[in-house]
């Protein structure tokens, strides 16, 4: 029996509008996958994250983090990936929590979804000024403020936005082999010569592993992995989704997981695995980190082109998630419970164009606020906002963990029990962990002060009202919509 019969969803009434529909079957498994990867800004992760991780965190043993962190969210996918062959529905989380935990959670996660989201996409615009500016002082001596260059990224984003999927997909294709061309060129030159004291496994001993600081270490690597989770968004328009789903989530997880275990275990290798925190510590921008490394393996001809790939995969990374919230947007509109205007289509692209219009305006507004007050782009916009989106992920994670397990306690046939019912409950155990670290350590993730912290923590339950607020509005005005919330629209 489907789920659509068991649930006696009633049918919902023709949408009016030119177009609400996506553009089905434009992208196949490895177009999606360009999306999730370049979602996770791998380079920028490797080059700009990590270093900070090492030296906030363990250190010697982040590589193995890494793969403690890949292995978790494998669990996590093996119930992600059932249900969403079940639901495909532009919605992701949102559509999934709606259907196993009710629509009141899944208007809930909606709203949670759409602040970590946007604040992701706010923050990177903050980490593309700022590293743009500089890229510009280096090549060229000119002085452009940081701002400047978000706002030129953000009208070119604007555009991918509102044509063709595809068309950005083929974009992206370009950079994630570019970015992931040039840092393996660092890596296995830095394996070529012995790194500075020989190729070695320090990273993976237990005593390493659990020194200094694993907790914010682990933090740090599952804040790397955001963006994998956008593979079911793009289920409406996928070629195959009950077969592609699947397939490019794991893809990208173990591309993304294996490439940065392996890039950060080279980078340990090249700096002495206990010698790289206070290299880090003593460089006035952590960033500076891989660029030493190349300087010292390569050549200054890499460092260059390892600049501008750390631009490009933000860029890129800016991209992808500007495409996965417009989603989010356009299925909100479209069953309701945002503005109708937001689920409709392009009648030539069948691109959300409206919902893209909206994330662009708002990207202009806050981008533009934190420039205003004179705000840093990296410690403060970047900061602030990307460990925000970092809890709002884990928190739809686990909400989406509990969603697998009690939909399909309630549906016959499916996946077999371990993929259904024991993954999810070790995934919602070990995720709601993490996120109690995060919030335990959020001041020092953010470097913000107590009241800014809680501030921003505090924006979490704020969404989650505001969404259950927003459906059961809905259910008043339009009980046959609010019942579809989240249904299947293949």
């Amino acid at each position: 029996m489907e789920i659509t019969d068991k649930l006696a969803i009633p049918k919902a009434p023709d949408s009016v509008g030119p177009s609400t529909e996506l553009r089905h079957g434009a992208l196949g498994i490895m177009f999606i996958v360009f999306f999730v990867v370049s979602a996770a800004s791998p380079l920028s992760v490797v080059a700009g994250g990590f270093p900070l991780g090492i030296m906030l965190g363990n250190g010697p043993g982040t590589p193995a983090l890494v793969v403690a962190a890949l292995v978790l969210l494998l669990c996590f996918a093996a119930g992600y990936t059932a249900m969403a062959t079940k639901i495909t529905n532009a919605g992701g989380f949102y559509a999934l929590i709606a259907r196993g935990l009710g629509v009141q959670a899944g208007g809930a996660a909606a709203m949670i979804a759409v602040l970590g989201y946007n604040t992701l996409q706010f923050a990177l615009y903050g980490m593309f000024g700022a590293v743009a500016s500089e890229a510009v002082m280096a090549q060229f001596g000119v002085a452009v403020p940081w701002w400047q260059c978000s706002l030129v990224a953000m009208a070119s984003i604007a555009v991918f936005g509102y044509r063709q999927i595809d068309f950005s997909a083929k974009v992206l294709a370009g950079f994630v082999i570019a970015e992931y061309a040039a840092m393996l060129l660092l890596d296995f030159s830095i394996l070529r010569v012995g790194g500075d004291g020989g190729v070695n496994a320090h990273s993976f001993v237990p005593n390493n592993v659990l020194s200094g600081n694993p907790s914010i270490g682990l933090l740090f690597c599952f804040a790397a992995f955001i963006g994998f989770e956008a593979t079911a968004i793009y289920g409406e328009e996928a070629k195959d989704p009950h077969r592609s789903i699947p397939i490019a989530t794991y893809a990208a997880l173990l591309i993304i997981g294996g490439f940065y275990a392996f890039s950060v275990w080279c980078l340990l290798i090249g700096a002495g695995p206990y010698k790289a925190a206070g290299m880090i510590l003593a460089l006035d921008e952590p960033t500076k980190f891989v660029y030493m490394l190349s300087d010292r393996y390569v050549g200054p001809t890499l460092t260059t082109v390892l600049r501008g790939m750390f631009m490009i995969s933000v860029y890129a990374g800016l991209i992808a998630f500007h495409n996965s919230i417009a989603r989010y947007l356009y299925a909100l509109g479209r069953s309701r419970v945002l503005p109708g205007i937001l689920g409709q289509t392009h009648p030539q692209h069948r691109s959300p164009h409206y919902a893209s219009i909206v994330q662009s305006v708002l990207s202009l507004i806050v981008v533009g606020f934190f420039a205003a007050i004179g705000a840093d782009p990296v410690r403060t916009l970047f900061a602030w906002l990307s460990n925000l989106a970092t809890l709002s992920v884990l928190i739809l994670m686990v909400m989406t963990s509990a969603a697998v397990f009690v939909f399909f306690r309630r549906t016959d046939g499916g996946p077999g029990i371990v993929r259904v019912r024991i993954m999810p409950v070790l995934s919602a155990i070990g995720l709601t962990a993490v996120l109690v670290l995060a919030i335990f350590h959020f001041n020092a993730l953010t470097g913000a002060s107590n009241l800014v912290a809680a501030a921003l923590i505090g924006l979490l339950p704020l969404a989650a009202w505001l969404g259950v607020v927003l459906v059961r509005r809905l259910k008043r005005k339009d009980p046959a919509r609010y019942a579809r919330i989240g249904a299947d629209h293949s």
